[in-house]
């Protein structure tokens, strides 16, 4: 059975962690001077200086790994966000006098050693069907080390366009700095997810204020959606992180004024960054550029919004060129397009397009456990991994549940009561939010009976958890108390559960005669199959390097957690009775 690592084996995993921060911080810096020319204040140049900086890693990345030129270069990356910091010394001290700001990056930072911390627990990979992914988007991050061939087939089916690149080619620089092995990958992709919260942060604020910063910051830390898709290492949160990037900078060229152009160069290059960081972005950017022409169509297209438009779109194509033109050049034109794993779902699909379409869709909005059905994939002995897995179909496949089981009252009470005060902007956000689920379903031909919330809808859910986070001031004492409440389920059934779980905690406590084969015989066979490629592939997870024991790693968990609900407390006004 795992069990935990003399002290002194912790020091190399704690020094890669404050170096991946460091580089992380670094690579902010890389936009820092171009943000102060723009007409943004203080808290929105830090969420520019991300998403611009970002593009810029991964711009500079690509040109070394497309030109052929040594790898070595990606380590020319942070030197030049250090550059950019240095000259940007004016610029940092005002942003760190100015309260929103700092309080952005304060909780940023708390809610990103909250994910590192974490992993601590994951001995293996386990929950709901989820295999395989975390291996692939491996080995994607080990092609952009040059680790040919260029005709490799992914876990011996995808080819290198079936995904985009851009969280991996990020990933890629970061082992290049740190040491090529698992357990600094998930380090790096669990920081890298983890950057999601600001731009979701940044909409709290933008609806509720200031205050509304840290009551997000506690409700994405308790979130089990947000949390599970920061320690699974793949790139759905990293596309989140820049589609809430792209809805704010739209929000703020609806607004109007000076900012508008600028706001528009920066939505489009978010939108972009989005699609090539994963495709489930593909609905938010139908959804948003209809929502787009529709505001050009109100406005006559006069006052310079013809020209934003165009420039717009011009840093969308540009960052969407960088990879669909190799892609094409390399690949060809159908490999490029057809090998994702929509298409390949289409071609297996046994209904009509629309009878899947609204079966999908009713799916996912109703958990399998109201609608009866019992399916074969969670089939096992282990009490605790069958309820573990219960809680996980409801709170990552269900974009409703996944705002918490007392969240979605809240969320919905309040949408309900801000529409009746704002008619003009509720029916602005039922068209996006209505939109963005009904195209979702249209991009997957196949059946799924358990849903198919954890494809597309990460990005509505954060969006959901902002505007929980911006209504809290407006609650009434019993409805925070619910909330409240609610919180405490969430974490205890959807992140505790599941984290003692593929820490095989519970095995070791309650079953200590039993070792690790008779133990993972137990689960189901996708947690088997997880644990048998980690095997097979040698690897070693953070949890397995870290060595820190459990109760120092929770009491570390418990002080952040505190951090963030006290800084909160500071912040929010009382409720009223």
């Amino acid at each position: 059975m795992p069990g935990g690592l003399r002290w002194p084996w912790a020091l190399p995993m704690i020094a890669a962690t404050l170096i991946c921060l460091f580089l992380v911080v670094a690579t902010w810096g890389l936009a820092r001077p171009l943000v102060r020319r723009l007409a943004l204040d203080p808290a929105e140049g830090v969420l520019a200086a991300l998403l611009l900086s970002l593009l810029a890693a991964y711009g500079i990345a690509w040109a070394v790994f497309t030109s052929g030129a040594p790898l070595g270069y990606y380590r020319a990356i942070p030197l030049l966000g250090l550059v950019g910091l240095a000259f940007d010394r004016r610029g940092l001290r005002q942003l760190w006098a100015d309260g929103a700001a700092r309080h952005l990056v304060l909780s940023q930072a708390v809610v990103t050693l909250w994910c590192v911390a974490w992993l601590s627990f994951i001995r293996s990979h386990s929950g709901g069907g989820w295999s395989g992914d975390s291996f692939e988007h491996w080995e994607r991050a080990c092609f952009f080390l040059r680790q040919w061939p260029k005709q490799r087939l992914f876990l011996e089916l995808y080819p290198v366009p079936a995904r985009p690149p851009l969280g991996n080619v990020l990933a890629a620089v970061y082992l290049e700095l740190l040491g090529l092995d698992y357990a600094r990958y998930q380090l790096v992709m669990a920081v890298l997810c983890s950057l999601a919260f600001l731009p979701l942060a940044a909409l709290a604020r933008r609806f509720g204020g200031a205050r509304a910063i840290w009551i997000a910051a506690v409700a994405a830390m308790v979130n089990p959606l947000f949390l599970q898709n920061s320690t699974y290492p793949w790139t759905k949160l990293q596309a989140a992180c820049f589609i809430l990037a792209g809805l704010y900078f739209f929000l703020r060229v609806r607004d109007g004024g000076a900012v508008a152009r600028p706001a528009g160069i920066l939505c489009g290059l978010a939108l972009g960054a989005a699609l090539i960081a994963h495709y489930s972005a593909g609905p938010y950017l139908v959804v948003l550029a209809a929502a787009w022409i529709i505001l050009g169509c109100r406005r006559g297209w006069r006052d310079g919004f013809a020209a934003t438009t165009g420039w717009a779109a011009l840093g969308g194509a540009l960052v969407l060129a960088s990879w669909f033109g190799w892609s094409i050049a390399t690949y060809g034109v159908d490999t490029t397009f057809l090998s994702n794993t929509t298409v390949g779902m289409a071609k297996r699909a046994t209904l009509g397009p629309v009878a899947t379409y609204l079966l999908n869709l009713r799916d996912t909005l109703i958990p399998p456990q109201i609608r009866g059905f019992v399916g074969r994939m969670f089939v096992q002995s282990s009490p605790w991994g069958r309820l573990r897995d219960q809680f996980f179909l409801v709170y990552q496949l269900n974009p409703i549940l996944a705002l918490g089981c007392s969240g979605w009252m809240v969320v919905a009470r309040e949408a309900w009561r801000a529409g009746r005060a704002d008619p003009r902007a509720a029916r602005f956000w039922t068209g996006i939010v209505l939109g963005v689920l009904l195209v979702c379903f249209t991009t997957y031909g196949d059946r799924d009976h358990y849903g198919l919330g954890h494809l597309w809808l990460h990005a509505l859910v954060l969006l959901g958890l902002a505007f929980l986070a911006s209504r809290w001031a407006t609650l009434e004492a019993p409805w925070r108390r619910l909330l409240l409440f609610g919180w405490g389920l969430d974490f205890t059934l959807g992140i505790g559960l599941q984290f003692a779980v593929e820490d095989f905690a519970l095995d070791r406590w309650l079953t200590p005669e039993r070792n690790l084969g008779e133990v993972i015989s137990s689960y189901t066979g996708v947690a088997q199959e997880n644990l048998k490629d980690k095997i097979i592939a040698h690897q070693q997870y953070f949890a397995d390097l870290l060595g820190v024991p459990a109760p120092v790693v929770i009491a570390f968990l418990l002080a952040l957690l505190v951090l963030a609900g006290w800084q909160a407390a500071r912040s929010a006004p009382p409720a009223a009775a």
